[in-house]
């Protein structure tokens, strides 16, 4: 059901796990929607995959995969070789990797006939959109992260009425690597995971 909803803030959590890596992640509430939870890594901490999830309250469980000997080096889920789940459908994703801008740049996504674009705005700011269609006239979520540390949050601002599917996608993009959205940033991303490489394969 589509519907305007007020602007809400989550706030950074730290978990440290018995083994492997340390949980991390975003909690709080929306007014409309409930409580709202983000973290990273989730699932079983299967080799070579990192996952992210979004859930909780009344939008559906949103679920980021990403696969390959990559992750052995990445800090969170990547926008390589990656999939991503919205309850109990797939959602289709593209980008043009090679684009100059950052709207070129874009996250493309398909989700039970509703076209999305990712872009970012910033290194800590990104929008995703819900494109309008001859039914609907479309929506907007903003996603800021702000603080440093233990005191980070991020806000979630929406413009027109939203789906609870919406802010799913757009809240679990906070526990991703959003990096390659910009061409500076796959440039670092890039060099990043060379040298990661590099310094696992000196033991």
């Amino acid at each position: 059901m589509h519907s305007t909803i007020d602007p809400f803030t989550l706030t950074y959590r730290k978990e440290k796990q018995p083994h492997g890596r340390t949980r991390c992640g975003w909690e709080g509430a929306s007014r409309e929607l409930g409580d709202i939870r983000v973290i990273y890594p989730a699932g079983s901490g299967m080799a070579n995959v990192l996952v992210a999830e979004a859930s909780g309250g009344l939008i559906p469980t949103a679920i980021f995969e990403t696969r390959g000997v990559h992750t052995e080096v990445a800090s969170m889920p990547t926008l390589n070789r990656s999939t991503l789940r919205l309850g109990d459908g797939q959602v289709r994703m593209e980008r043009n990797r090679w684009a100059p801008g950052h709207r070129g740049r874009g996250l493309r996504m398909t989700y039970q006939g509703d076209s999305y674009r990712l872009t970012a705005i910033n290194r800590r700011t990104y929008e995703l959109i819900r494109l309008r269609d001859s039914d609907d006239p479309g929506a907007g979520i903003v996603v800021s992260e702000s603080g440093r540390g233990s005191r980070r949050k991020v806000t979630v601002r929406a413009t027109g009425r939203v789906l609870p599917a919406d802010v799913s996608l757009a809240v679990v993009f906070t526990c991703v690597d959003r990096s390659v959205l910009t061409r500076r940033g796959a440039v670092r991303a890039g060099i990043s995971r060379i040298f990661g490489f590099w310094a696992e394969w000196q033991y």
